[in-house]
């Protein structure tokens, strides 16, 4: 075999390569992206009365609130519960905590690298507003983030006022997925 056969090869095959990674890439943010306008049409049928839309018929969740930060341009539909399932098509609301629109702590998660990339450049005072099923909004006022270790989330719920609180991994843009860290920022109601 020459060698310029051998190298072309080996070009192509790492072209190949490079290609099949960037094609999953972006297989997760167009699958987040998607996820969200199906969610977004299961949004509108529940705010026109119906209950527990599901997005997709073998979805095992269903919008439950509507965040909004309107000095980032960020406008997402949140999905109940917050397993690894459901966080793949948008932010999910941790069970044990209050329902946006009830008294209470709400706990809101998104994975890092898709729906909650934006964390990173909220800053106290950025004004973050959760819409219920049946139209009423609530707004918030960020007063602070913070990095804790992922076995501290069973303390952030409290039982004293309303309080926001958008979660998800930590470092930003970090290589591994997952790891001990988490990055909360807290918001109170306006």
């Amino acid at each position: 075999m020459k060698k310029g056969s051998l190298v072309a090869k080996f070009a192509v095959a790492l072209l190949a390569l490079g290609l099949w990674q960037f094609g999953e890439a972006a297989y997760i943010y167009l699958k987040a992206e998607l996820a969200q306008q199906l969610i977004k049409a299961a949004w509108n049928r529940t705010r026109n009365g119906a209950c527990a839309v599901k997005p997709w018929p073998w979805a095992d969740t269903w919008p439950v609130a509507r965040l909004t930060v309107p000095t980032r341009k960020i406008d997402l539909y949140v999905l109940a519960d917050a397993s690894g399932r459901t966080l793949a098509f948008g932010p999910g609301h941790l069970s044990g905590s209050a329902m946006p629109g009830e008294p209470g702590d709400i706990l809101i998660s998104a994975h890092r690298d898709t729906h909650f990339a934006f964390l990173e450049l909220l800053l106290p005072g950025d004004e973050v507003c959760i819409q219920t099923p049946r139209g009423a909004l609530f707004r918030y006022r960020v007063v602070g983030a913070e990095v804790v270790d992922k076995s501290a989330l069973g303390r952030v719920l409290s039982d004293d006022g309303e309080r926001l609180t958008l979660v998800t991994c930590y470092p930003f843009r970090a290589i591994n997925p997952g790891g001990p860290l988490r990055y909360l920022v807290t918001a109170l109601r306006a």
